[in-house]
């Protein structure tokens, strides 16, 4: 039904139902003052559903409706962030505090009409959680992008739109600028993280460590739908532009007013003891909240002030972050075993009595390596003070000797695999203890999970529980056989089917065509990790070139030296990789490199899109959109995440939307999937 068709009446209710919600939204989670009930709230909301179902016209960007989630996507764009999300400089006690602020004092001395000025200052907690930049264009949530590089970052903005604390309209009581950017801070409420380990813990699903990782990898979730599953939440940290006050602290209250979601924890402090006096409150009040925290940021509250104060090349001098005690606990070593590693490296870990540090339980600490063992000369018995490194990993940091027991015996390294029996090796100038048996089940059990992740050949759906299923009934022995699985191996296991056993067959045989920057880094050499095995890809054509490679061809390479030439060796050498490797060729698995230059093309000749802005739109139906980029890096062009008046390229795939149109608008060349093939080919002109 046409938009023009749809009754007055019906668009009123509408209008009416999606301002009543959002208040409701705002009332409940950024005020913490509901007026109704779930069951109420609900209400309205499917009464809304209904009439957009009813007449699709209704429908906007900005409806509650909205923040259901999507259909999933293929892939995620970038988008350049102006300025840089830049990090901040840490400071870890009371005295690396004052030094920050006595660095100020001197570059306002600098300047005498500045001299007798104060600096007053801001002091905010540190969420830790996931940032990311938010753009509203007519009051209207258009983009979100993560952090990423602090330059580039992916855009997410479905999965922002499930956020029910982040406003999709901005209905304050202050006038929405035209367009206007602000920073955020994504994380998973505590309750949320519990409820959601409680679920996996009785479905038999490996538990989530910690709530900023599960936030992060919720955040790049291809299926909006399940993000709004996982109910995340934010806070506004930051107003970037425009700036409608002279202080960050009014910066603070007109995002407020907008209708941010901004944490009224932060203070304005007239000196550093001020800022003194909110961190020995916080140390303690933090566990009474709903987020991780780690610290408290302090900053320059005047912006003409930090705007003379500058940056340094990585961070703002006019901020830091304050960065809190680790908690402690003291507990009792029962036992102190090893995990075996991808690489057949041993971690000695203590197996502790249980004890609640930092807001959970801790049961095991990691030890490091048995020389940083040796050193703290950790026993079985001994009483041990333990912390969390940064509130996340437990680690031991000090033995009571005076609670030792007289009988107590130090710890004796192994010599054989507590996994496959196989003896263990120390290489020269290594701490590590080494498992060099490559049929030991857990290095191929690390090596097949290595294998299959996101930055190696990419199989998703291939998670650590269904490995180990496969390892345990004996359907796989390693990262080649894979490829052998059929849909009769995989509906015998628990929980699948052959609607999802298809599925997997189906990513598997896409991986077989990821080419040889992502099987070199899937192979798991040693020092051999994704940026080098890139580099590798774009300087040898196939996997028997690099083989084949002289040490001179190999030493050659950017960022390749001694360390990494002797591990190619090592592993091409080793016999059981050369019939992995085979089998995998023998699989169909791809050992060619799509983003291989020519060392004469790229010495004699500029790269045809050298200085070259591109920007990638759509969906691609043959090539993969991270193959792409990578092509077109290969041939010099930087790929871009928006559309400027500094774009070069744009390639539109199927359902391209707004860049296109933006591209239209500039009157940017714009070609489709076919002719970026035949640019990639080089059968067409650069732009």
């Amino acid at each position: 039904m046409s938009e023009a068709a749809i009754p007055k009446a019906t668009e009123r209710r509408a209008d009416e139902l999606r301002r009543e919600i959002r208040r409701h939204e705002r009332l409940y989670y950024q005020e913490a003052k509901p007026e109704i009930s779930d069951r109420g709230f609900d209400r309205l909301m499917a009464e809304l559903v209904v009439l957009e179902e009813e007449y699709p016209g209704l429908r906007t960007p900005d409806s509650p409706t909205q923040r259901v989630g999507g259909e999933p996507v293929e892939g995620f764009e970038q988008a350049e962030h102006r300025p840089p999300m830049l990090s901040l400089d840490n400071t870890y006690n009371q005295d690396e505090l004052t030094e920050w602020y006595e660095r100020l004092v001197r570059l306002r001395a600098k300047d005498p009409a500045e001299a007798d000025r104060p600096i007053e200052l801001v002091a905010e907690l540190k969420v830790d959680g996931i940032s990311m930049a938010l753009i509203y264009e007519d009051g209207v949530l258009t983009q979100a992008a993560t952090r990423g590089n602090g330059r580039i970052g992916d855009v997410v903005t479905e999965n922002a739109r499930t956020i029910r604390s982040l406003p999709l309209r901005l209905d304050g009581a202050r006038e929405a600028p035209a367009r206007l950017q602000v920073r955020a801070e994504v994380y998973m409420p505590r309750s949320v993280f519990n409820r959601l380990n409680e679920q996996r813990r009785e479905s038999g699903a490996p538990l989530y460590v910690n709530p900023r990782n599960t936030a992060a990898g919720t955040l790049r979730l291809l299926d909006s739908r399940e993000v709004a599953r996982r109910e995340l939440s934010a806070v506004v940290y930051e107003m970037v532009e425009p700036v409608l006050k002279p202080t960050h602290a009014g910066q603070l209250e007109a995002a407020t007013e907008l209708g941010f979601p901004v944490h009224p924890s932060w203070e304005r402090c007239r000196g550093l003891e001020e800022v003194r006096d909110y961190l020995a409150r916080w140390q303690e009040k933090r566990r009474s909240l709903e987020f991780d925290t780690d610290g408290v940021v302090v900053k320059v509250d005047e912006l003409e002030q930090r705007r003379r104060f500058g940056f340094t090349s990585k961070a703002p001098r006019w901020a830091v972050a304050y960065k809190f005690e680790s908690e402690q606990a003291t507990t009792r070593v029962v036992a102190i075993n090893a995990q075996v590693g991808r690489t057949g490296a041993l971690t000695p870990v203590a197996e502790l009595e249980p004890v609640f540090v930092a807001g959970t339980t801790v049961k095991r600490a990691t030890l490091h390596n048995y020389e940083d063992l040796a050193r703290k000369d950790v026993r079985v018995g001994d009483v041990v003070v333990i912390e969390k490194g940064g509130d996340i990993i437990p680690k031991v940091v000090e033995v009571l000797l005076d609670s030792r027991a007289r009988d107590a015996e130090p710890f004796v390294p192994p010599t054989i695999c507590p996994v496959c029996g196989h003896r263990l090796v120390r290489l020269e100038e290594e701490v590590a203890l080494r498992c060099v048996n490559a049929g030991c089940p857990a290095v191929v059990r690390e090596s097949v999970c290595h294998f299959v992740s996101r930055n190696a050949m990419d199989i998703e759906g291939l998670g650590e529980k269904l490995v180990d299923q496969l390892l345990e009934h004996e359907l796989i022995e390693d990262y080649a056989s894979l490829y052998d699985l059929g849909v009769e191996d995989l509906i015998g296991l628990e929980g699948w089917g052959a609607k999802s056993a298809q599925n997997l067959l189906e990513r598997l045989a896409a991986s077989r065509t990821r080419g040889l920057g992502p099987l070199l880094h899937a192979l798991g050499i040693r020092f051999v990790g994704e940026r080098i095995a890139g580099i590798l890809a774009r300087s040898f054509s196939d996997l028997d070139s690099l083989r084949a490679a002289s040490d001179e061809e190999l030493l050659a390479v950017e960022e390749v030296g001694p360390k990494v030439l002797a591990s190619l060796r090592a592993f091409f050498a080793d016999p059981d990789n050369a019939a992995r490797i085979e089998r995998l060729e023998a699989a169909g698995v791809s050992t060619k490199s799509e983003s291989f230059v020519p060392p004469g093309e790229r010495e004699e000749a500029e790269l045809p899109l050298a200085g070259k802005t591109v920007v990638l739109t759509g969906t691609l139906s043959r090539l993969a959109r991270k193959d792409a980029t990578a092509q077109l890096e290969a041939l010099g062009a930087r790929v871009s995440g928006s559309v400027s008046a500094r774009t070069d390229l744009v390639v539109a795939g199927e359902a391209a939307g707004s860049k296109l149109e933006k591209a239209r608008s500039l009157g940017i060349e714009v070609i489709d999937e076919t002719g970026l093939e035949r640019l990639l080919a080089g059968r067409a002109s650069s732009p």
